[in-house]
């Protein structure tokens, strides 16, 4: 067969595998080259040998075109940002026929809102979603993978609407999910001196017990939705207590305000996290120019003008 350079990750890539025939002997097999074994006969043992640099993303693919971002300001309704994604998702589809399509990233804050995955039914989650909007949030069944979860003002939630089929070989789901969860870890120690602690759990934790950061993504068509959540400042961490976030009972809300004793802003945050996502992801980060007049900056001024009409939301539960 063919062995060839591929990526296995952000940080890793192949660049040799050596095998031994049944007799012990070396046969080597170089990148890029076409290798006939069959035709040596006999049992044949793989031998593979990694590369492994963490800058080779530093630069972007020059081959892919840029990624569009926007951050809104006002925190947003859960419901209508969904719609939003589900309609940009619908114009990446329908524009990607003639390669026209954008690939964007939206940052932002929720209004207080308890989200449930897509696998979560039955009279317990509707007794679940009764006691939680009588604290003031309101109660989503989403579209996303996971379980229950906290979405609100003091936690940047990034949406990025990205087709995966861009780059070559076509990015699968989990090397995707992988790199965000690089992302949030690059962001806590770069930004904020923060390492994070290894877990067998999707996300990222602070200490074995403490998770600052979710991930539940949505992959149709090679066009992602959904994204992450990280936890900035405490605010937060109230309306978790409430829940047991993620199905996991022995895990509490963390936040990186909390861990790093320090007083943050959301909107702080921002400009960071959008050079470390292009640095991951290997891409040329550019705002999104709203004032274009197109479907999709439309739908962004629409429901920017729908959080802002709704005035201020809850900071902390209703007792």
């Amino acid at each position: 067969g063919q062995i060839g350079w591929r990526s296995y990750g952000p940080d890793c890539r192949l660049r040799s595998a050596s095998f031994l025939n049944h007799n012990g002997a070396l046969l080597e097999s170089k990148p890029g080259r076409d290798n006939d074994l069959s035709a040596k006969g006999g049992r044949l043992f793989l031998f593979l040998q990694w590369e492994y640099h963490p800058d080779w993303l530093a630069q972007p693919h020059t081959m892919l075109p840029p990624v569009f971002y926007h951050y809104f300001r006002t925190p947003l309704p859960y419901h209508s940002t969904w719609l939003l994604q589900e309609s940009l998702h619908r114009i990446q589809l329908e524009a990607r026929r003639s390669n026209s399509h954008q690939d964007i990233l939206l940052l932002l804050q929720h209004r207080p809102v308890y989200t449930a995955g897509r696998r979560q039914v039955g009279p317990e989650l509707d007794k679940e979603r009764d006691r939680l909007t009588r604290l003031g949030a309101d109660f989503i069944a989403a579209s996303r993978g996971g379980q229950l979860t906290y979405h609100g003002p003091g936690q940047i939630v990034g949406y990025p609407l990205l087709d995966l089929s861009r780059y070559d070989p076509v990015m699968g789901a989990r090397d995707y999910v992988c790199r965000m969860e690089k992302l949030l870890k690059l962001h806590l120690r770069e930004a904020h001196n923060l390492e994070s602690s290894p877990s067998e759990h999707t996300g990222v934790f602070l200490d074995p017990t403490t998770k600052v950061a979710s991930i539940g993504v949505q992959v149709r068509h090679r066009l992602t939705s959904h994204g992450f959540a990280i936890n900035v400042t405490h605010e937060p961490r109230a309306w978790f207590d409430q829940i047991v976030a993620c199905g996991l009972d022995d895990v509490k809300a963390g936040s990186i305000e909390s861990a790093t004793g320090k007083n943050l802003s959301v909107d702080n945050e921002i400009a960071g996290l959008v050079e470390r996502f292009g640095r991951l992801y290997g891409r040329e980060m550019r705002p999104l120019d709203v004032a274009q007049h197109n479907p999709s900056t439309q739908a962004i001024l629409a429901l920017t003008k729908e959080a802002e009409e709704m005035g201020d939301c809850l900071r902390a539960p209703r007792r």
